[in-house]
């Protein structure tokens, strides 16, 4: 993870850390977590978080479990063809998109590696999108501010001009209008709002 962010650590630097794991059988599953986290601020000021936690170990990973189950299942299944190609393809074997619930991403080798976990979550939600044929998600919300207002049966273009238009097309028309009034950050939006 170091070596894939050289913004943060340049020139082989790495962040100065310490984990410490004990076992004690008197607590069994209960998980007793100490965490402290020291940054610098302003003014070579320091910051210090610190966070003490208690929780049942098992019953904290099992739902990861299962959802690292599902999504690997669920990328089984899925595939990509190309219009230009003959036969579609499938997910590489190195499934990166389950970084979103391990630590330390794997990726295939010259894939960049993402960290961000608002950004892994947005990669598995535009792929479900994408698999149901709906837009992928963007938060840039541009046509407001740019002030021009999306209007019922227009969307943004596509192009780099940010024009908007329409079509004759009724299929088109009927996909605009339920993109336009039904994609509003995951909530369905109604034409009264």
């Amino acid at each position: 993870m170091v070596e894939s962010n050289k913004v943060l650590y340049p020139d082989n630097k790495k962040p100065d850390h310490t984990v410490v794991i004990k076992y004690v059988p008197y607590v069994a599953d209960s998980k007793r977590a100490m965490d402290e986290y020291i940054s610098e601020i302003f003014m070579n000021g320091s910051n210090t978080i610190v966070c003490h936690n208690t929780c049942e170990d098992s019953l904290l990973a099992s739902p990861l479990i299962l959802d690292l189950v599902i999504l690997a299942e669920l990328c089984e299944r899925i595939t990509v063809q190309l219009d230009q190609e003959p036969q579609s393809r499938r997910f590489n074997s190195i499934l990166s998109i389950l970084s979103y619930l391990l630590k330390a991403p794997l990726v295939p080798a010259g894939t960049p590696v993402v960290n961000a976990l608002f950004k892994q979550r947005s990669c598995i939600e535009n792929i479900i999108k994408a698999c149901i044929g709906l837009q992928p998600g963007n938060h840039m919300l541009l046509e407001h501010k740019i002030g021009a207002p999306v209007q019922q049966g227009f969307a943004m273009s596509t192009a780099p001009n940010l024009t908007k238009h329409s079509t004759s097309n009724p299929i088109m028309m009927k996909s605009k209008h339920q993109h336009v009034l039904g994609q509003n950050h995951g909530h369905m939006k109604t034409p009264s709002q």
